[in-house]
């Protein structure tokens, strides 16, 4: 294989961004081409009614690090760009039994939990021993469980309480794996609780609320950093077909062929299956890919007068199908983005039922779970709204599921999604991660090692890690 210099990024999602932002860095001439005419994919911001929406309200963690760490790189800075908020479940009135208030203050690791266990509102003496035993067992554990199985037989097994159940743990469960704890990864599961309520440092347990709509949080200031460093990035393509070439790889892109040296294939794992399915070494890897399940999520937006503001930045709700409650998360867009006053944000995961009801049906359902929740009457009549929904938002995390490498098996072509092998669900983290993993896996070959020297010999360009 030649030196592989000029390197196709296909799919702008946050694993391709990624990706694409660290070959620049290895100072590979990178072309990011991407379907759509928007750079996010499941995580982007769309244009309603002239104002920009996201295609789902997202919550990050402290425990992100390769997210925090490319945002800074490509010029983001996470504290002006998220609001951290300590790690908590606060329900509406949990004093008169209809939820609870979790909030962990800004004490040390593992204080600030059991200041928090301690504190809880809405919890029973059973309830919040059984969450201590939890903690310990897990801890014991290793967070690590060898047999995977779901996690409400993980629940059971450690006698969790129903109402722990219907309060904490389910809502963690569906909000963490959009997956419904029945279906859902125990081993996963504990893998997200690792990293965030057992770490050692506090702030990985911080809740982060993106201020920005996510496009500007991060694809589009990777777009810039890319050009900037004389990569390009190509908008309302499409990869056809990927075909071995004399010199490496030729990519059909909108009915053009183009030769790079080397390929990560950044899109959906569908796509990448179709891209695969003509080589014979990578029969049963796009076998693979075409086999995943999807589960969507909703987010519904609601907007009301500007005065409107909430008392907490975001609430969970008790959702309950049956009785027409879908929203499960509230956000208040107006303490996030200071250009969008009285506008909620409603999550609804694991939306398979919520997505057959039609737009303005869900909406005036979670409109009126509003105003009983919340007590504010005013928050059944919003002055418009919209529904949100994604699809295949995201994989189905269930037990045992098998997830591939990075690696294809043919020289040169690399996997980058949020599907990716790794102890993480589909998570920003997970796909961000991905594509580092790919991009590195370019960068490290024999060749770029031996470009990046004679570059060197030659006076080239430096590696700059901030943009202007």
């Amino acid at each position: 294989m030649s030196v592989p210099d000029r390197v196709a990024v296909v799919g702008g999602g946050w694993a391709g961004c990624a990706a694409a932002v660290e070959l620049a860095r290895a100072r590979c001439r990178v072309t990011l081409v991407e379907s759509a005419r928007a750079l996010g994919g499941r995580a982007r911001g769309v244009e309603v009614g002239g104002r920009m929406l996201d295609n789902g309200q997202h919550i990050l963690l402290g425990a992100y690090e390769d997210t925090l760490r490319l945002l800074l790189e490509v010029g983001i800075d996470p504290d002006a760009a998220l609001l951290r908020l300590p790690v908590q479940m606060r329900y509406p009135f949990p004093e008169e039994g209809g939820g609870m208030d979790f909030v962990a203050p800004s004490w040390p690791a593992p204080f600030h939990l059991l200041a928090a266990l301690l504190r809880a509102k809405g919890l029973a003496r059973a309830d919040k021993m059984a969450l201590a035993r939890f903690n310990s067992a897990a801890k014991w554990m290793g967070w690590v469980l060898y047999t995977d199985c779901s996690v409400q037989e993980l629940l059971d097994r450690f006698d969790q309480t129903p109402r722990l159940n219907r309060l904490l743990w389910h809502p963690l469960c569906i909000a963490a794996l959009n997956t419904p704890p029945e279906r859902a990864s125990a081993k996963v599961f504990l893998a997200v609780l690792r990293d965030s309520l057992g770490a050692r440092r506090r702030a990985a347990s911080d809740m982060l609320l993106p201020r920005l709509d996510m496009g500007s949080l991060f694809p589009q200031a990777a777009a810039r950093y890319v050009e900037s460093r004389g990569g390009s990035v190509r908008l309302g393509v499409k990869a056809e077909a990927l075909v071995r070439g004399e010199d490496g790889w030729q990519l059909t892109l909108n009915g053009r062929p183009e030769a790079f040296d080397a390929v990560v294939l950044a899109t959906p794992a569908s796509v990448s299956a179709a891209l695969l399915a003509p080589h014979p070494k990578t029969a049963v890897l796009s076998e693979q890919l075409g086999g995943f399940g999807y589960e969507p999520i909703a987010t519904c937006y609601l907007q009301y007068d500007p005065s409107l503001r909430l008392e907490l930045p975001f609430y969970a709700l008790l959702d309950d199908p049956a009785q027409g409650r879908w929203g499960q998360f509230a956000f208040d867009r107006g303490q996030l983005d200071a250009k969008q006053p009285g506008l909620l944000a409603v999550v609804v995961s694991a939306a398979g039922d919520a997505a057959g009801l039609g737009q303005e049906a869900l909406a005036a359902a979670i409109a009126a779970q509003l105003a009983q929740d919340l007590r504010r009457p005013q928050l059944a009549a919003p002055q418009w709204s919209r529904v949100i929904t994604e699809k295949r938002a995201t994989f189905s995390c269930t037990p045992g599921l098998a997830r591939p490498g990075n690696e294809t098996g043919l020289p040169g072509v690399l996997l980058a999604g949020d599907y990716t092998a790794s102890d993480y669900p589909a998570t920003l983290e997970t796909a961000v991660r991905s594509g580092i993993a790919a991009a590195t896996a370019i960068a490290s070959s024999d060749t770029l090692t031996r470009e990046k020297r004679s570059l060197s010999h030659a006076g080239g360009p430096g590696t700059s890690t901030s943009v202007q």
